[in-house]
């Protein structure tokens, strides 16, 4: 076993300039063929009993797993956008008006102004449904703080939309 690993470690120190200039040349941003390279070589540590023993044919099945590694990425990628754009457009469906309308980005804009853990007490309670004391289950909490937090998170919400729809007027 150890023969393969010397082997297999050997195969990726000489290929990886070489792998990361194939996904450079190939994705946008090219930061994103570090990460690339990095699954790839995993892959191939991972594969290690498949790698042939001549070094022509283990740099061909190494770009072929690189291949494999960046179809893979491009699908996932793909599948991401797909879905961010059925989300976008449920959620505008489900607004009846979309983001656009200014009193959905006023809540954004208050929720934005607490402090991270009141923001997701009040994104759990509001917009998923959650309970409080399921919250603090969630969150790992005590009870009694997430009450607090959330009544102290309420009273500032109110007051901040109340600064802005005054703003509007």
């Amino acid at each position: 076993m150890g023969a393969t690993n010397d082997r297999v470690q050997a195969l990726a120190e000489r290929l990886a300039p070489d792998l990361l200039n194939y996904f450079a040349r190939r994705v946008t941003p090219t930061a994103d063929a570090a990460d690339l390279l990095s699954d790839t070589l995993l892959v191939i540590c991972r594969r290690a009993h498949h790698l042939p023993s001549d070094d022509q044919q283990a740099r061909l099945w190494a770009f072929g797993v690189a291949r494999k590694v960046l179809a893979g990425q491009r699908r996932s990628t793909r599948r991401r956008s797909a879905l961010v754009t059925r989300l976008q457009e449920e959620l505008e469906q489900t607004d009846g008006v979309g983001y656009q309308d200014r009193s959905v980005e006023h809540l954004h804009n208050a929720v934005a102004t607490l402090d991270p853990l009141d923001q997701e007490i009040i994104r759990l309670v509001h917009w998923e449904g959650f309970s409080q004391a399921e919250v603090a289950q969630i969150l790992n909490r005590p009870a009694g703080t997430i009450r607090s937090r959330y009544a102290r998170a309420r009273s500032a919400l109110r007051s901040e939309l109340g600064d802005l729809s005054s703003q509007d007027r």
